[in-house]
């Protein structure tokens, strides 16, 4: 992962706060830096973003180093950065995005004005982009694709991965909800894929960023109310169910509808990575089934590669075995982030074209298209 730069990230401060606080010339901008920040503006095509107004600039620029100078570049500064962190699609028209950005918290004047007097501008500018190897990929796909139905499936899913937190993590799991795969990733490199099935298109999988902070071992299910509602209350006590305080609940077991491993990751959407006993399901090339979690392919392995230096495989075998529920806590939580990829860069470089199965291309394809970008 790259290096982020000082002071990159602060809590608690929203962005349309920071921007009306900002102040209009904190800086003194070379003209050196300012041609920096405007080659870097003219090349957004190259993220799929649309191209911003570099008039007042231009004007500035001829005029030499000044006041006018510092409020012209810090403007353009401030705008080119909000679309590479946060993104243009409006937070209300985010198809199946249901997630909170921690990138809107970010303080970019303070880290502009950090790489002004440093000397990092370029450096600063660059590291402004998704810091991920899938980015990555999406980018040089695009600067190769030429057919247009190609680069607008490109430049939404590169849309959607500014949604995401800039750093999604040394160590995270990664879960492309239309790929049907999640995957763990460490210190940039790809340590495990994992086959998933995910919610059906009545019932979708939301995108969302939460926190893996332990693993379950042999869990009860604490059924949702929508789900008893669907099935009228009828919970057969030869399956495991009970009802405990007015609430239905399984015990663990063969027939569990979480199998023999949930992961623990806290959500306001009551989604889970977990297992099933449906295994035979993991088959089927197109796999959205589920109410909405996410039922995890040899999810006994997924748990032991998330508890590998806490614990060793034998460990977590015997835990299963023993048949009696127990949590083991990671060492520091692992972000998690649950994703929505159409557009896919395969090992040797050739783009793969997923299912989009539940038409939320089609929902930002239905925007309004700013010019240059944003996957409209």
């Amino acid at each position: 992962m790259r290096q982020s730069a000082t002071g990159f990230r602060v809590l608690g401060a929203a962005w349309l706060a920071l921007l009306a606080a900002a102040p209009a010339h904190a800086s003194s901008w070379s003209a050196d830096d300012a041609r920096v920040l405007r080659a870097f503006a003219l090349s957004a095509g190259e993220d799929a973003l649309p191209l911003p107004d570099t008039a007042d600039l231009d004007r500035e620029l001829a005029n030499g180093a000044g006041p006018g100078l510092d409020r012209a570049a810090q403007a353009l500064a401030l705008r080119v950065a909000r679309l590479h962190l946060l993104g243009c699609v409006p937070a209300g028209q985010r198809a199946g995005w249901q997630g909170q950005d921690s990138d809107a918290a970010f303080d970019i004047a303070a880290a502009l004005e950090g790489a002004l007097a440093s000397g990092g501008l370029r450096g600063f500018l660059d590291g402004l982009r998704p810091d991920h190897p899938g980015y990555a990929g999406l980018r040089a796909a695009l600067a190769r694709e030429g057919d247009p139905a190609k680069r607008a499936r490109l430049a939404r899913d590169m849309e959607r991965w500014r949604w995401l937190p800039r750093e999604p993590g040394a160590e995270h799991v990664l879960v492309n909800v239309a790929a049907f795969e999640a995957q763990l990733w460490r210190e940039g490199k790809l340590a495990g894929t994992w086959p998933v099935i995910v919610g059906k298109p009545a019932t979708p999988t939301p995108g969302f960023s939460a926190q893996v902070t332990g693993v379950t071992f042999n869990p009860w299910w604490h059924i949702p109310a929508s789900i008893v509602r669907e099935r009228g209350g009828r919970f057969p006590a030869r399956a495991g169910y009970v009802r405990v305080n007015g609430a239905w609940r399984q015990k663990p077991g063969p027939n569990n509808a979480l199998g023999q491993v949930k992961v623990e990751m806290a959500n306001p959407h009551s989604v889970y990575m977990h297992d099933t006993p449906s295994k035979s399901l993991f088959a089927r090339p197109v796999r959205a089934f589920s109410h909405g979690c996410i039922r995890t392919g040899d999810a006994i392995g997924f748990a032991a590669t998330l508890l590998d230096g806490t614990m060793p495989r034998a460990r977590v075998d015997a835990l299963v075995k023993a048949g009696k529920t127990v949590t083991i806590d990671l060492p520091r939580p692992i972000p998690v982030h649950i994703a929505y990829f159409t557009a896919a860069v395969q090992a040797d470089g050739t783009l793969a074209i997923l299912p989009d199965i539940y038409g939320r291309d089609a929902a930002m394809a239905r925007l309004p298209a700013p010019a240059g970008g944003c996957g409209g």
